[in-house]
Order: structure tokens, then sequence, then C-alpha cells
């Protein structure tokens, strides 16, 4: 595997969790664009995004110390941030709540999206393998519940399938992940 290039962006955490204000705003200018798509695609609403995207900085503005290079990029880390506080408003929707695909929303600013990001980290490559390995259902459904944040329960819905179904599908599809994974 050849040598992976620094991480720019991870010179900004200590000096984040250090209290640097200008550091927090060079972050937030490097990827707000990203992490804002990221809230969009699973909530499908504006403002809510915009809210869960005050959050989210909040977040690594407490957090930034947590942060290990070690296990991840900072565009892994904080996009991770961004989808599992998404994906916590979106469930406080209800149980039957989904995100819509809305192409019409989606901010390009000629960058990498997030999920291409995400893949294009370390084990992004050894996970898009394995998802490939998967039966085309069980990898549908585990890309919608993870990549776009559907709610198992939505899921269901959406599938006209059994809520266990979905779930034991899930759960086997992860199952075999993880042994691939650790191959």
């Amino acid at each position: 595997m050849p040598p992976t290039s620094p991480d720019p962006l991870a010179e900004l955490m200590p000096r984040i969790a250090s209290g640097d204000r200008g550091a927090l705003r060079r972050l937030y200018q490097a990827t707000s664009a990203k992490l804002f798509g990221v809230c969009l695609r699973i909530l499908s609403d504006r403002d809510e995004s915009e809210d869960v995207l005050q959050e989210v900085y909040l977040t690594i503005w407490r957090r930034a110390d947590r942060f290990e290079a070690s296990r991840a990029s900072v565009m892994t880390w904080i996009s991770t941030i961004a989808r599992n506080r998404a994906i916590d408003r979106l469930r406080a929707r209800g149980p039957l709540a989904h995100a819509e695909t809305v192409d019409e929303l989606e901010i390009e600013d000629g960058a990498p999206r997030a999920e291409a990001l995400l893949e294009a980290a370390q084990d992004g490559r050894a996970l898009g393998r394995c998802l490939g390995e998967l039966d085309e259902r069980t990898e549908t459904v585990i890309r919608i519940a993870f990549f776009e944040g559907v709610t198992y329960e939505a899921l269901a819905h959406r599938l006209d399938a059994p809520l266990g179904t979905v779930k034991s599908w899930i759960r086997r599809g992860l199952l075999k992940l993880k042994a691939c994974l650790e191959r």
C-alpha cells in the first residue's frame, strides 16, 4: 500500500482542543459544505440540517481532545459526528420518519462528497470490496441504513417488509462484513 499523505486538517484538532477559535473557524471553512451535505441528505430539510450542523461544530469544539489521528482522518471523524447527529434528529421525528432524496437541495462545491471521502479512507477500499461480496438486497439495505441514515423502521416501511426481517438482513450482513474485514 502506498504511503498516505498527512491529513492537513489533523493539525487543527489539538489547537481546537486547546480553545483556539481560529482553528475551529478554519475547520468550519474547510468542511462545512460537505457536512451540511451529509446532514441534508439524511434530513431532507434545510433548516433542520443547519441546526444539526451547528450542533456538530459544538460537539467538535467540546470533543476535539478525543480525536485520534491513528484511528481515522479528521473528515471521517467529523462526518461520523454529523451523520450520527442527523440520524438522531431524524429518529426524533418519529418511528416512520425517513429521508427522501432531495437532489435539488444538494450543494455542489466541486469537491469530493463526504461519502466519497469516507470511502477513500484507508479502510474504505476494504469496506467497498466487502460490501460487494454481499448479496444485492443485503448490500442495498446496509447502504440505505448507514449511508443515507434511514432508520430501520422507515426502511422496513419503504421496503414493505417486517421490521424484524429488515433487522435480520442488516445484522447478518454486518456479521458478514465484519468477517470479511477481519480477513
